[in-house]
């Protein structure tokens, strides 16, 4: 008999491994990725630790026809067994969206690897606020009528995003990595706030749903979720109090002063900093216009003393010619003297 599954726990690990092979198999097509999942069943929480992708191909025009590769998956479950024997193959995965015809098939065939093989569609492009993952697990089911055979179906578990501690230490190195250091933690805040209010507002329109849905007996009444909503309405606190309104309201006025408070300072200094940006740019075109005009008073006065030096070369040279020309006439004169 298979083990009970009260809860899927899946580990970033899983989260990260599903991305990455979709985006190097899959990405900007419309085409699903699948690979197996490795884990722990223990007291009915499936621990998904691991996976790894498998070969995978699907013919758009017919979903029955679809192949997967056996002996690829067989190999690679061997070697992932030499490096952790307490992982074993818990279930498959699938980038989905939403499940699909041959689901059924391939949780038969991967079935023959573990025990009711559970599944776990990974969203990688999650359009609505939430976990991106959901569990399912193959179940018999028989008409009360007795008019057809049974047949198997896909029934929802809960999930959840879990780590453990040293998982923990690795996503929060990671997140810390990849966070904008130009964004101010009061952003930061803001955008979870808001993050948190649309997952709220879409968590609501659920209940809101599911409830006209069986007020028009389109589904039967689960008790079970009646009480659970029952107790969400009666944990709500009453806005109608004059003190609670009150609080709530100077909460919100101690908060807008610190925003405004912010604004005003991030404000000022932008203005200071413009002020040392205009003095910075007016010192450093006034260093240039000085080295410049170094530069120019220098090149003068070597202009200058090169003329300076080509007179005085030039002068020597006058004398020079000026002295052989006295010498040749004083030779001259000697000569008629010795004629005579």
């Amino acid at each position: 008999m298979a083990p009970a599954r009260d809860l899927v726990v899946v580990h970033p690990l899983v989260l990260l491994s599903v991305v990455d092979h979709y985006n190097r198999v899959a990405k900007d097509t419309r085409k699903r990725v699948i690979g197996l999942l490795l884990g722990e069943t223990y007291k009915g929480r499936v621990d998904v630790t691991n996976s790894f992708a498998v070969p995978f191909e699907e013919d758009d025009r017919d979903p029955s026809i679809w192949f997967l590769d056996h002996s690829y998956l067989e190999n690679m479950f061997a070697m992932f067994k030499k490096v952790n024997a307490k992982e074993r193959v818990i279930g498959w995965y699938s980038t989905g969206p939403r499940l699909r015809e041959a689901d059924l098939d391939i949780n038969e065939l991967v079935s023959n690897y573990c025990d009711n093989a559970i599944l776990v569609i990974t969203e990688v492009q999650p359009k609505d606020m939430g976990l991106p993952t959901t569990a399912y697990y193959a179940k018999e089911e028989i008409r009360e009528d007795g008019t057809q055979k049974s047949q198997k179906v896909f029934v929802n578990l809960p999930t959840e995003v879990g780590a453990t501690e040293a998982e923990e230490i690795g996503v929060e190195h990671l997140l810390r990595d990849v966070k904008d250091s130009t964004v101010s933690s009061l952003t930061t805040e803001v955008s979870r706030m808001v993050t948190g209010l649309k997952g709220l507002r879409s968590r609501l329109l659920e209940i809101q749903e599911y409830l006209e849905l069986v007020l028009q007996e389109k589904l039967p009444v689960n008790h079970d979720i009646m009480y659970n909503l029952q107790d969400v309405f009666n944990l709500l606190p009453n806005l109608n109090v004059d003190e609670l309104t009150k609080s709530f309201a100077v909460k919100s006025n101690d908060m807008m002063l610190v925003i405004y408070l912010a604004s005003m300072i991030r404000s000022v200094l932008a203005l200071h900093n413009l002020i040392d940006n205009k003095e910075a740019r007016v010192w450093s075109e006034k260093q240039a216009s000085d080295r410049k005009n170094d530069s120019f008073n220098k090149a003068k006065v070597e202009r200058a003393k090169a003329m300076e030096d080509a007179d005085k070369d030039k002068e020597g040279k006058d004398n020079g010619q000026d002295k052989a020309a006295n010498g040749v006439a004083n030779g001259d004169k000697s000569a008629d003297g010795s004629k005579k």
